[in-house]
């Protein structure tokens, strides 16, 4: 007998609730709330690039805590190994067989902390499990919990001993956001209300594992008409002959988008995707999958000039 499908209806009652709860934790930062839940009920992960102590792990464990879902942080360095990440087999002699001792991928939320300060070879680690969710250590492949979901900070590239991520570690992720400076009211509230890990450790969990689950079948159920898929493409073309840029978006890109404008659309009670939708987080979906002619160029720059430049029918 099939297993019967989860009702979305409870769990979308209680997204509202969660977001607030989060809200209270990282204070100041609604919008950058929002794409954290967009990436991961479109079923992607997050890539968050900032200076240090704005409040990335803080987001992180507050998305955590709030959902329900299981944490481990990685702090990646130079001398990080994959097998610190994926785990490894040990041979162990009173079985005279090798045994694996999984790594910290194997939970549902992991935040790859300053990811570009590990060597290339080591955030390559993390494409299968980002990509496929599993990964293979001797030949033997192991799923990983599920949701998972990456939340991974990068450093500014001109911060001293930074390996850049190439285009393909790049694409892996959903949406790339900026936290930066709280406002001042922000800013004075966090500095009143004391330490922050104390008050997530506190917070109860509004929604789960099978809540999360839930929401993202009914974010996949979301409609998007054929005149919306439409624009969607036109955005793709406009990218791939646009000046300034060397090479545009591919396909992949353009899934990435329709599923977080689906995401976006859901959290805010839409039951169709609308091109303000897709507006909303083109930036953020596309900057970091655009290749710049020169190096002076911004791609969020591109990203915004290629928006402009397509008109919604």
């Amino acid at each position: 007998m099939p297993n019967p499908v989860p009702d979305p209806a409870a769990p979308r009652a209680a997204l509202a609730r969660a977001i607030d709860q989060v809200n209270q934790l990282v204070l100041g930062k609604p919008r950058e709330v929002e794409m954290a839940f967009v990436a991961l009920l479109a079923g992607g992960h997050l890539l968050i690039e900032d200076l240090p102590g704005l409040g990335k792990t803080t987001l992180a464990r507050s998305l955590a805590a709030t959902l329900g879902l299981s944490f481990q942080r990685s702090q990646f360095t130079a001398d990080l190994l994959p097998s610190d990440i994926l785990g490894v087999s040990i041979y162990e002699q009173e079985t005279h067989q090798f045994r694996f001792h999984p790594g910290p991928v194997f939970t549902q939320l992991l935040l790859a902390d300053e990811i570009n300060r590990a060597p290339p070879r080591t955030q390559s680690a993390l494409l299968e499990a980002m990509a496929e969710r599993q990964v293979t250590i001797d030949g033997h492949c192991h799923a990983l919990p599920s949701p998972f979901f990456v939340i991974a900070t990068q450093n500014p590239v001109d911060l001293a001993g930074t390996f850049p991520l190439p285009d393909s570690q790049l694409d892996r992720f959903l949406l790339r956001i900026t936290l930066g400076y709280p406002d001042d009211n922000a800013e004075r509230a966090m500095l009143a209300g004391g330490d922050r890990q104390r008050r997530i450790a506190e917070v109860r969990p509004i929604l789960g594992a099978d809540d999360v689950l839930a929401l993202r079948a009914a974010s996949e159920a979301v409609h998007a008409s054929p005149a919306l898929i439409a624009y969607v493409q036109a955005l793709l073309a406009e990218s791939r002959r646009h000046p300034g840029v060397r090479v545009g978006l591919s396909p992949r890109a353009g899934l990435a988008l329709l599923a977080g404008a689906r995401a976006l659309s859901l959290l805010r009670g839409e039951d169709f995707v609308s091109p303000e939708a897709v507006q909303a987080l083109f930036v953020e979906a596309a900057a970091h999958r655009l290749t710049a002619e020169s190096e002076g160029q911004g791609r969020e720059a591109l990203a915004r000039s290629i928006l402009q430049a397509v008109a919604v029918d």
